[in-house]
């Protein structure tokens, strides 16, 4: 019987936090864009391509991975496929 009460009282620990995190990321925002031209394919592949140096400098200054605003699905497949070269794609896992 106790370890009954112990599982459900893990899933409503669970469930409540899941609803707060949820609540918190309701409730942020993103800042004005300030280009009326945003970033699309080419730059999405460049931004994916140096993916590790802007990781990297984003660890010591405000500097960001992911562009925004973006052109949307563009930019994200330019930034997968800029990533996946630098990164090595599924080619090396196939070794």
């Amino acid at each position: 019987m106790r370890k009954l009460r112990w599982s459900r009282y893990r899933r409503v620990l669970c469930f409540l936090t899941f609803v707060a995190i949820a609540v918190l990321a309701g409730c942020a925002t993103q800042p004005r864009p300030e280009t009326l031209d945003p970033p699309g394919f080419f730059l999405g592949l460049l931004h994916g391509f140096l993916i590790l140096f802007s990781f990297i400098g984003s660890l010591f200054s405000n500097v960001r991975i992911y562009a925004f605003p973006n052109s949307g699905g563009w930019y994200d497949f330019g930034f997968l496929c800029g990533a996946s070269m630098f990164l090595g794609g599924g080619g090396a896992s196939s070794r």
